[in-house]
């Protein structure tokens, strides 16, 4: 009779039997690919969060960190990072700070556990490496034990990816060619500096520009108020700008508005005022006990819905 080989034999965790061990696999398993509704909810950088990690190209801030998690360097969130890799930290000589990026080559079912896996793996990085693939499985804590969920950061916003390199690489010409290139991908963007609720992104992708405008309330209170603003025929952002639907990310609604490019961003802090209002109204009177929408409201509310797109 053949000797067993030890080396193929499994290792169990401790006070397990091979039963359990293969259920708790298998419950590990299911976890990894459950969906957190809004990854992001409960944090005050929640819409911009989300504004990065879609379709803002070039942009980052320095993530405070909670005191208590053991990072020994400062982190800075950034959207994509040379290679599209999850995250790096420079070297001692070129200031030691870890960057982690929101956009990556490769990502799981929950962008809040890959970025916590990230995090979570910058703590304890050399200076000077590199992680590929970020790609939580399960090993990492949640990320509000990582990162203060009240936080408010300056967002900076880039014309071009030049923050990725350190004063020495600026003068290598093998890294200006994949500097140049990746540059030349970068669409003109920028945060619109208004007090609304939510996040207003103005980008121009060519012919014409948008307004995404990341929102944080729940879609069924959200989608009827915009309904009966449309029905209204307030749901635009003043002449010349038009409502060109919404899509669901992140378990956010985000409405987006066409306009003219030649109008600067900052013209548009005004009429999101205005409309923030309109939308904060509507909100209100449709939260008492019994309020419906009209016949109008609903025809506005099912052209919506016929717009709406999902795209994560």
């Amino acid at each position: 009779m053949a000797k067993k080989n030890k080396k193929n034999e499994e290792v169990l965790p401790a006070g397990m039997s091979r039963r359990q061990a293969k259920l708790a696999r298998r419950a590990a398993e299911r976890a990894a690919l459950e969906r957190d509704p809004r990854p992001y909810d409960g944090f005050a950088v929640e819409a911009d969060l989300v504004a990065m990690q879609e379709f803002v190209p070039s942009a980052h801030f320095l993530a405070e960190t909670v005191e208590d998690a053991g990072f020994p360097r400062p982190v800075r969130v950034v959207t994509v990072l040379p290679g599209a890799v999850a995250a790096l930290v420079r070297p001692e000589e070129e200031g030691g700070e870890a960057l982690v990026a929101l956009q990556t080559s490769q990502r799981g079912n929950n962008p809040n556990r890959d970025l916590a896996y990230a995090l979570n793996w910058v703590k304890d990085a050399a200076p000077g490496a590199s992680l590929e693939t970020g790609v939580a499985d399960g090993t990492e804590p949640a990320l509000s034990d990582l990162l203060v969920r009240d936080q408010t950061p300056l967002i900076e916003v880039a014309e071009d990816f030049n923050w990725w390199l350190t004063e020495d690489q600026q003068n290598n010409p093998q890294v200006q060619q994949t500097l140049q290139q990746a540059n030349e991908s970068v669409l003109p963007s920028e945060k619109v500096d208004v007090a609304v609720t939510g996040s207003a992104w103005w980008i121009d992708p060519g012919e014409k520009a948008h307004i995404r405008w990341i929102r944080p309330e729940a879609e069924e209170a959200l989608l009827p108020a915009l309904a009966r603003v449309h029905a209204a025929g307030d749901l635009n952002l003043g002449e010349g700008t038009r409502f060109a639907g919404v899509f669901r990310t992140h378990g956010l609604l985000v409405p987006v508005f066409d306009l003219d490019n030649t109008v600067p961003a900052v013209e548009f802090a005004a009429p999101l005022e205005k409309l923030d209002a309109k939308i904060a109204a509507a909100l209100e009177e449709l939260s008492t006990d019994g309020a419906q929408l009209t016949a109008e409201e609903q025809k506005s509310k099912q052209t919506i819905i016929a717009r709406e797109v999902t795209i994560r």
